[in-house]
C-alpha cells in the first residue's frame, strides 16, 4: 500500500505539471519496468494518479529500437514489422532528427523521441507536423518534464513512476 501510494502520488505530481504546461494535450505514460509480481498493482496506481498505461506486454504492440536495426533500414524494419504482425501499432525509437524524418515517411504510428533535450523535441514535434504520434523518452523528471510537455508531445513516458517511486508514510491508529 504504501509503495503503490507513491507510486500514484509521483504520477501525479508529473502528469499536473506535463498537463498544465501543454494546455492539457500531453498525457504521461508508464513503461513496463515494473517491479515483478507488482505489474498489475503498480500500472493500476499509475491510472489512480492520473497517468496511462504503455503496452501491457512485448504482444500489445511492435517496438523498434537502434539495437534492431542492425543491419536493417528503419524504412524495413516498420514494413517487416507490419507484414508479420498485422494490425498491431508499430512504434520507432530514433534519437536524431534525421532519423525522426525516415520514421515519419515509413508508415509507423508513433515516433519515439530518446534522450532528446527539450530543444530538439520542440523542433521535433514541428517537424512530425501532426502526421503521427509522438512519444518522448528517456530521462524525464519532475524538473524537466514541463520543459518537455511544453512542445506539446502526444506523450510522455516515465520509468521512474513505479522503479523509483517513493513510499508514502501510512499509519493505522486503533482506538478503544
Amino acid at each position: 500500500m504504501r509503495h503503490l501510494s507513491g507510486v500514484a502520488s509521483l504520477t501525479a505530481r508529473f502528469v499536473a505539471l506535463a498537463i498544465e504546461a501543454s494546455q492539457g494535450r500531453t498525457r504521461v505514460l508508464d513503461t513496463r519496468k515494473t517491479t515483478p509480481g507488482l505489474r498489475a498493482l503498480e500500472r493500476a496506481a499509475v491510472r489512480a494518479g492520473g497517468g496511462h498505461n504503455h503496452r501491457a506486454n512485448l504482444s500489445d504492440g511492435v517496438m523498434i529500437k537502434d539495437n534492431h536495426l542492425a543491419g536493417i533500414s528503419i524504412v524495413e524494419a516498420v514494413h517487416l514489422a507490419r507484414s508479420r504482425w498485422p494490425g498491431r501499432p508499430v512504434h520507432v525509437e530514433c534519437d536524431t532528427l534525421e532519423q525522426l524524418a525516415v520514421i515519419i515517411e515509413s508508415g509507423a504510428d508513433r515516433a519515439m523521441l530518446d534522450n532528446m533535450d527539450p530543444g530538439q523535441v520542440a523542433a521535433g514535434i514541428a517537424l512530425v507536423d501532426g502526421r503521427i504520434e509522438v512519444e518522448v523518452t528517456g530521462g524525464v523528471t519532475l524538473s524537466t518534464v514541463a520543459s518537455y510537455a511544453a512542445a506539446r508531445p502526444d506523450y510522455i513516458s516515465v520509468g521512474a513512476l513505479t522503479h523509483s517511486a517513493g513510499v508514502i508514510d501510512i499509519g493505522l491508529d486503533l482506538r478503544s
